[in-house]
C-alpha cells in the first residue's frame, strides 16, 4: 500500500498558517521610507499595475498578480514568512484565538444528512440535550440536508452572533415524532489542550496541540485537575505541534522554571536584544517533568524544551525537532488580507538558534524536511549533521545543540509498529472514525451498557469489527489494504481508541493508544528507575 506521504503536508501547512509570532498587528500607517511617495521601487510597482490594468491589450486581474507578487516575495525572504488572503484570515485567527461562535456539536454529513457525532461538552448543544446520533434536518426554516448543504455550507448556517437563537429540528432514533431544540448560540472552545490523564497515581499527562490565545487558560485549569487527583510530577507532549504564540510558550515555561531563569532572548534586525524570565509563579518546579517531541514540534513547542533544556530542568524525550527558531508579527494589508513576516530570531538561554539553514530557498529547505522524515526509521544519530561548533554547554555541564532543533536527552527511535504510513493515514484522514461512527449508529443500545473503566479495560476488537473495517476501508478509499494484517495489532488499538473517542471522549481514547506508545513506554522507564 502506497500513501505517498499523504499525512505529511498537513503539518506543514499547519507550520506555515501557524508558526510561532508575536499577537500584536500592525496596521497600513507604516512610517517613512515605506509610506513616501518617493520611493522610486513604490513608484515603479504602481505603475505597472497601473499599465496593466488599463493599458494591457487584454483584461487582467489585477488582484491576482498582486497576491501572486506579495507571495512570491515572501517566499524568497525565508520559509516562515507568510501570506494569509482575506478569505482565510477569518478561520486563522478564530483558530489562534482558541473559540468560536456557534452550537457546539462535532457532526457528520452522513448520507446527505447532518448527523451528530458528538456534542462539544459543555457547549450550547450538551446542555439543550442534544445526542450522538441525532439528525438535524432544519434550521429555524431552513432545510439543511441534502446534496446541497455541503458542510462548510452548514457551519456557515449554524453559527451567527453571540446569544443569538436557532430553532433545530432533530430526528432522533427511537422516537417516532421530531424533536425541537432551541439553542442559544455560546463561544465553543476550540481546545488546544486535546488531552490530559493520570498514567500512574503521581504522574499527570498533558498534550498541546498549538499554542493559542487560550492554551495556557486551559493549561491552568487541566494543571488544578492533575493536582487533585495526585500528580506530582508531570508529561507535556508536544508531538506534532506546530507552535503559536510567543508569550504562551513563555508562560508555560514558567510553570517549570525558577524565579529569574532566562526563558529565551530575542533578536531583531538593529540587534536589539529582548529576554524573558521565569517569574516566581509555577506549580512544577520542583516536579519531575518529561517533554515529549519528534520532528513535527515547531517553534513555540522548541521554545519550551529548549529552555527546560537549557535549564537542565527535566528531560526532553523523542526524536530531534523541526527545527524553527523565527519569530514572526502579522501585519494587516488593509484589505483584510495580511502578511506573517519575519521580525526576529529566538536563542535559547544557552544561546544558541535551534533554526535550520534555509540558504539555499524555502523548496530545499521543506525538501530537507521530506528526506528526515523518509530517513527517520534509520536515523538514530541525534547530532547528525551539526558542527561541533554548535555545541553548547548548560549550567549543570550538559551539551546541548543548535544549528537543527532540539536534540533530546532521551531518543526514541521511530517505531513502525506505532508510527508507520497505514497507522498515520488513519489517524489523519477520518476513516476510521466514520467507520465507528456508522457501526455506532445501528447499536448504540449494545454500546450504551458499559462504563468508560469497563470499557478500557475488558473491551476487544473482535475478529469480526476489524475484518468489517478492512472491508470499508477498501470500499471507501479504493485504495489496497495488502499491508493491513502485519499492523493489525496496531489498528486493532486505534480502532477501540476511535470507539473510545465517541463514547466516552478524548483522554479515554487517549490513555487507550498510550498503551503501545513507545515514547509514553520510555517515560515509564525513566520514573522507574527514580522510584528505585
Amino acid at each position: 500500500m502506497s500513501l505517498n506521504q499523504k499525512h505529511l503536508p498537513f503539518f506543514v501547512a499547519a507550520l506555515l498558517a501557524i508558526g510561532i509570532y508575536i499577537g500584536s498587528k500592525l496596521s497600513t500607517n507604516i512610517p517613512s521610507p515605506f509610506a513616501s511617495t518617493k520611493n522610486i521601487s513604490k513608484q515603479k510597482l504602481n505603475r505597472l499595475i497601473d499599465y496593466l490594468e488599463y493599458e494591457y491589450v487584454d483584461p487582467v486581474d489585477t488582484d491576482s498578480i498582486v497576491e501572486g507578487f506579495i507571495e512570491t516575495v515572501l517566499q524568497n525572504l525565508d520559509p516562515h514568512s507568510s501570506y494569509i488572503p482575506k478569505q482565510d484570515l477569518a478561520s486563522v485567527t478564530e483558530n489562534m484565538k482558541g473559540d468560536f461562535i456557534g452550537i457546539g456539536v462535532r457532526f457528520y454529513n452522513y448520507k446527505d444528512t447532518i448527523t451528530v457525532i458528538r456534542p462539544i461538552e459543555g457547549g450550547p448543544s450538551f446542555r439543550a440535550g442534544i445526542l450522538a446520533g441525532d439528525r438535524i434536518l432544519m434550521a429555524d426554516d431552513d432545510t439543511i440536508h441534502g446534496q446541497n448543504w455541503g458542510q462548510d455550507k452548514v457551519i456557515d448556517r449554524l453559527r451567527g452572533e453571540k446569544n443569538s437563537k436557532v430553532q433545530l429540528t432533530i430526528k432522533r432514533a427511537g422516537v417516532d415524532s421530531l424533536l425541537s431544540f432551541e439553542i442559544i448560540r455560546a463561544e465553543v472552545p476550540i481546545k488546544s489542550v486535546v488531552t490530559s490523564y493520570m498514567i500512574n497515581p503521581t504522574l499527570g499527562y498533558i498534550k498541546i496541540n498549538r499554542f493559542a490565545e487560550s492554551t495556557y487558560l486551559e493549561f491552568e485549569k487541566t494543571v488544578e485537575d492533575l493536582l487533585s487527583k495526585g500528580a506530582s510530577n508531570l508529561v507535556l507532549d508536544l508531538r506534532d505541534n506546530p507552535g503559536g504564540f510567543l508569550q504562551i510558550a513563555e508562560q508555560i515555561a514558567d510553570e517549570f522554571l525558577e524565579d529569574g531563569k532566562l526563558i529565551l532572548f530575542t533578536k531583531n534586525k538593529t540587534n536589539e536584544t529582548v529576554e524573558s524570565f521565569a517569574t516566581s509563579k509555577g506549580r512544577f518546579e520542583q516536579a519531575e517533568v518529561y517533554v515529549l517531541i519528534n520532528e513535527n514540534s515547531a517553534s513555540a513547542s522548541e521554545i519550551v524544551a529548549g529552555a527546560l533544556q537549557d535549564n537542565d530542568k527535566g528531560t526532553i524525550v523523542g526524536r530531534r525537532s523541526f527545527g524553527k527558531g523565527l519569530v514572526q508579527q502579522e501585519m494587516d494589508l488593509g484589505d483584510g488580507s495580511a502578511i506573517r513576516l519575519t521580525t526576529s530570531r529566538y536563542y535559547t538561554p544557552t544561546g544558541r538558534s535551534i533554526q535550520r539553514s534555509y540558504a539555499k530557498g524555502s523548496e530545499s529547505y521543506y525538501d530537507d524536511y521530506y528526506e528526515r522524515i523518509d530517513d527517520r526509521a534509520v536515523d538514530t544519530l541525534q547530532s547528525k549533521g551539526i558542527a561541533d561548533s554548535l555545541q553548547f554547554t548548560t549550567p549543570k555541564g550538559k551539551i546541548v545543540y543548535g544549528g537543527g532543533g532540539i536534540i533530546p536527552d532521551v531518543y526514541v527511535p521511530y517505531d513502525v509498529n506505532f508510527n508507520n504510513d497505514i497507522v498515520e493515514f488513519l489517524k489523519t484522514t477520518g476513516v476510521m472514525d466514520f467507520f465507528v461512527f456508522e457501526h455506532l449508529d445501528g447499536q448504540r443500545a449494545q454500546y450504551s451498557e458499559p462504563s468508560e473503566v469497563e470499557f478500557s479495560n475488558s473491551f476487544e476488537i473482535s475478529e469480526a469489527i476489524y475484518q468489517q473495517f478492512v472491508a470499508y476501508f477498501t470500499e471507501t478509499t479504493k485504495l489496497e489494504n495488502d499491508a493491513f494484517d502485519i499492523y493489525k495489532s496496531s489498528i486493532k488499538t486505534l480502532l477501540k481508541s476511535a470507539f473510545a473517542k465517541q463514547l466516552f471522549g478524548d483522554n479515554t481514547a487517549a490513555k487507550i493508544l498510550s498503551s503501545f506508545d513507545p515514547m509514553l513506554q520510555k517515560v515509564n522507564d525513566l520514573e522507574a528507575l527514580i522510584v528505585n
